[in-house]
């Protein structure tokens, strides 16, 4: 299993991505979660490429990793990433492709499936569907806080001495519980060495500040059951989904959805002891399908 990926850079310069596989076997895009980065799929993408012989496309969404960030002045909002995705498949020369998303970048897949159906051809979630969402009496607080947020002056990004101290303070003030072995690959593609011998982390302190704007809760579901293309979930048992409500009525939005749940975490893809039945589970999920569209095409 070949897992050195390679480097590229799409969008005149924009964004940064990593790549397994034949440049010239079918390509399938990946998303990352939020303040995560194009490693987040370092253990997954050698697995699927060995078994299905693709191209895995990894981006670094703006802001993260090595992709570039938004000029001044501009918000870091949910469905401008559809443009990034759309950018990356024509720069790939994509008519359409399968989008794998995990977390925020599930939430990505989401949109622009419902919204350009004809750009996605399946769609493979892990541990994310539909997006944060604030109900409609709430939403002029949810645009003070986003305003005040903006207001605020940008933090600098935070600075460690060593690469280290940088992964121990990821797995003490993940959003979610993430262990070392698991954060590392994320950690390390978003460090940058300063003049003064230290590390700092490259994400835009921006992405932190409130969103200005949300769905609401019945748009999300709205888009959600816009959503053409056959679709498979994975699920952690000890993620953020479960039984929680909203995750619940995304689940029953979703026609046709497809759900897996494995043991693991938010990150369950990029555990070293979960990565393996996530790819088990995508690759049985892809066999059926195609099994399922031959005999749909069948005389």
């Amino acid at each position: 299993m070949r897992d050195e990926p390679q480097s590229l850079t799409l969008a005149e310069g924009r964004l940064a991505a990593l790549a397994w596989g034949d440049p010239k076997a079918p390509t399938w895009l990946a998303l990352h979660g939020w303040l995560d980065n194009a490693a987040s799929f370092s253990r997954l993408a050698p697995r699927l490429v060995a078994a299905r012989h693709i191209r895995l496309v990894a981006l670094d969404l703006p802001g993260h990793g090595r992709s570039a960030q938004h000029p001044p002045g501009t918000d870091y909002a949910l469905w401008d990433n559809c443009h990034t995705v759309l950018d990356a498949l024509d720069e790939l020369g994509l008519a359409a492709a399968p989008l794998l998303g995990h977390s925020m970048g599930a939430g990505v897949a989401c949109l622009v499936a419902a919204a350009v159906p004809e750009r996605v051809e399946r769609l493979m979630l892990i541990d994310g569907i539909g997006s944060l969402t604030t109900p409609a009496e709430a939403v002029a607080q949810q645009l003070r806080k986003g305003l005040l947020g903006h207001r605020r002056a940008s933090s600098l990004s935070p600075r460690y001495p060593d690469a280290a101290t940088a992964l121990a303070a990821r797995v003490a003030g993940g959003v979610t519980p993430i262990d070392a072995a698991t954060a590392e690959p994320l950690v390390a593609r978003n460090l940058e060495p300063t003049t003064d011998g230290r590390v700092r982390l490259r994400t835009d302190g921006r992405l932190l500040r409130p969103s200005l704007v949300r769905l609401s809760p019945e748009q999300s579901r709205a888009m959600l059951n816009a959503i053409e293309a056959p679709t498979l979930l994975v699920e952690g048992e000890a993620g953020i989904l479960g039984r929680r409500a909203h995750a619940e009525q995304a689940r029953r939005a979703l026609r046709g959805l497809e759900r897996r749940v494995l043991p693991g975490g938010h990150h369950l893809h990029l555990e070293p002891d979960a990565v393996a039945a996530v790819a088990e589970a995508i690759l049985a999920w892809w066999a059926t399908r195609d099994e399922s569209q031959r005999v749909q095409e069948a005389p």
